[in-house]
């Protein structure tokens, strides 16, 4: 339900701030509970009893290609998935031999990508990758292959809306009525259901907690999290339960549906230390409900009530140090679904996730929530601060890299607290998100490199200085050019974030933002990058101001559950849908080093106008950088 590799930090960050307020906290990760008990022998046991049911009850009944090559081969996977879980967490390194050898690892239909790869030769398709060498990092790719194909039998065979990540997505996100939510949890109970519940029982029945709090920071989240609740509501009905985190900040602002408090008693909006502290004095009776933060509830007549005393927000420099004290940090699971270097920082590694600002220092981007607080309230933290923080976080987990998770770091508090962590000599690995702007000089870049920064992630978005300016983002295509050459020659690997259907967008201008990002690649500038489809929300500049964009929005249905994504009518008329596959396809390969060189037009299946940016733009740019 979030990733595999590392916790969500939210949980990590509510507990050390309420343990430092003097609250008995604590923290369990059911999400990785569940993928650790389902992808175990006892697990796929239970899948292999519910395929033979399923077959003694219907013989003529269609399997999917993955179900019927596991079951073909249940004996190996019985053996071998245990050994394999164990890899991925680091436990048994050795077992790499036997995985590269493809002898001993059962193999399904997600095998099959490897025939895609480039053959070097040698007879060995992942050679140009992995090279002679590389042997842990080859079998960490066959055996995240080996787990999707049994993610692909869990949706198969026991759970239609299975994912590891997006887990149920469709039901929550942006759902004007709870309704598809509402059946889901009243049908009978999947394998995947089961699981869940019984690891909530257990969770309960070791913590005895008096109040339970569930993040749920994306719409794969929600489905799992009202099951949770439901069943300590069902169980355990002296619990209180309390609902928030992202999903919840973005989607449900204008809630109005009474049956979301069959499962949780209070629903909290943004920043959690300040409407948590004020509902933990209500359930201690030192507060009345009239005097609470943020916070929905059901009132006497039903009928779901805002509440909203005015009080100012914990300062971030005092919200304290997250812990990870509780979670089972040793257990989670390194995976490598991409071979691209930057990309796969996203599911290798247990990566320590600490904010450096809260909120975003920019704020004016036109696709962007900058209307909501955790974009729009921009706050600080001292580099002495942070770096105190560090240096607890390492101390407590043994483990050195950081993911810095802000909306954009700041430059200006990346350099100070880079001096403090070379000062201290504090020998961490980090990465974060930035914005290309021109402060990240070549001596910025080497500075930050020095510190520990192996990575940075940025928006480009459209790659086109007219839509750029149309976004206010506030950067120019040559100046993200010569920005992530700073940092890449810095040795510091750099993904850019695309976006691609913008308002008013031409197949001219999709054509031409495809010539600069091969041309980012071809010039060293960018290592990965991937485009994502734009999509108007209502609490973004272009979805509080379309006429400003050139388009229409759709009219919603009347929403009583979940606002955030909204339709709109572009009078271009452009197929982006058509547009976005090829930009995918493209990207992929200019990752992998293929076809970068070639004419962006013969990705395209179909005839599309010839770029108008020289093909030396780039280079040019980067020439004349001053």
């Amino acid at each position: 339900m979030t990733q595999l590799n590392t916790p969500y930090p939210s949980t990590a960050y509510l507990t050390g701030f309420l343990r430092g307020r003097g609250v008995d906290a604590v923290q369990e990760d059911l999400a990785l509970a569940l993928v650790l008990q389902l992808l175990s022998r006892d697990g796929l046991q239970q899948v292999i009893d519910l395929v033979q049911a399923q077959y003694d009850a219907d013989p003529d009944r269609a399997f999917s290609p993955a179900v019927q090559s596991f079951m073909g081969q249940r004996d190996q996977y019985l053996a071998t998935i245990n050994k394999v879980i164990a890899y991925l967490q680091g436990k048994d390194s050795t077992l790499s031999h036997r995985i590269v050898g493809r002898g001993w690892l059962p193999e399904g239909p997600r095998f099959a990508a490897l025939e895609h790869y480039l053959d070097d030769g040698s007879g060995d398709p992942l050679g140009w990758a992995f090279g002679a060498l590389g042997q842990a990092d080859r079998a960490k790719h066959l055996a995240t292959l080996y787990l999707n194909d049994l993610a692909d039998v869990l949706r198969d065979a026991a759970d239609e809306r299975f994912e590891f990540v997006r887990y149920a997505e469709s039901l929550a996100g942006s759902q004007p009525t709870f309704e598809p939510l509402a059946q889901a949890l009243a049908a009978p109970q999947t394998l995947v259901d089961e699981t869940l519940a019984e690891l909530t029982r257990k969770a309960v029945w070791r913590q005895r907690p008096t109040v339970v709090l569930l993040s749920v920071p994306f719409p794969g989240s929600v489905y799992a999290a009202f099951r949770i609740a439901q069943t300590i509501k069902a169980e355990f009905p002296h619990i209180t339960t309390v609902l928030g985190g992202g999903f919840v900040n973005t989607e449900l602002r204008e809630l109005t549906e009474p049956r979301v408090f069959d499962h949780f008693d209070f629903v909290t909006l943004d920043a959690g230390e300040r409407p948590l502290l004020a509902l933990l004095e209500h359930l201690r009776g030192e507060r009345g409900r009239s005097r609470l933060v943020r916070t929905y509830v059901r009132n006497d007549a039903g009928a779901v009530q805002y509440i909203n005393m005015m009080e100012a927000d914990i300062a971030f420099a005092e919200v304290g140090t997250p812990t990870w004290d509780g979670l089972p940090i040793h257990d989670y699971l390194s995976l490598l679904d991409m071979l691209n270097p930057m990309h796969r920082l996203w599911s290798d590694g247990r990566w320590n996730k600490l904010t450096i600002a809260h909120g975003c220092y920019w704020k004016k981007c036109s696709f962007c929530d900058v209307s909501l607080d955790y974009i729009g309230r921009y706050e600080g933290a001292s580099a002495v601060e942070l770096a105190n923080r560090i240096d607890a976080i390492v101390a407590e987990t043994g483990q050195t890299g950081f993911h810095f998770v802000d909306e954009a770091a700041p430059p200006k508090a990346l350099k100070a607290l880079a001096t403090e962590l070379i000062e201290r000599g504090s020998d961490i690995s980090w990465w974060g998100n930035i914005r290309f702007e021109k402060t990240f000089s070549p001596e910025l870049t080497q500075l930050l490199a020095d510190s520990g920064c192996i990575a940075v992630s940025g928006g480009l978005e459209v790659a086109s200085d007219r839509l750029l300016d149309l976004m206010k983002k506030g950067v120019s295509v040559e100046q993200v050019a010569r920005v992530t050459k700073a940092f890449s020659e810095a040795g510091i690997l750099v993904h850019a974030y695309l976006m691609y259907g913008f308002p008013t967008q031409t197949v001219q201008d999709t054509v031409d933002a495809l010539e600069y990002v091969r041309q980012l690649f071809e010039n060293g500038c960018i290592q990965s990058g991937f485009f994502h489809r734009f999509a108007c929300t209502v609490h973004s500049p272009v979805g509080l101001n379309p006429a400003e964009y050139g388009v229409q929005l759709v009219p919603l249905p009347e929403v009583t559950f979940a606002k955030n994504d909204i339709a709109f009518i572009d009078p271009t008329g452009v197929d982006h849908d058509a547009l976005g596959a090829v930009l995918k396809k493209a990207i992929y390969n200019f990752m992998h080093g293929i076809g970068v060189e070639e004419d962006v037009r013969s990705w395209f299946p179909f005839k599309v106008p010839k770029p108008t940016v020289p093909r030396n733009k780039i280079e040019k740019a980067l020439r004349t950088r001053g």
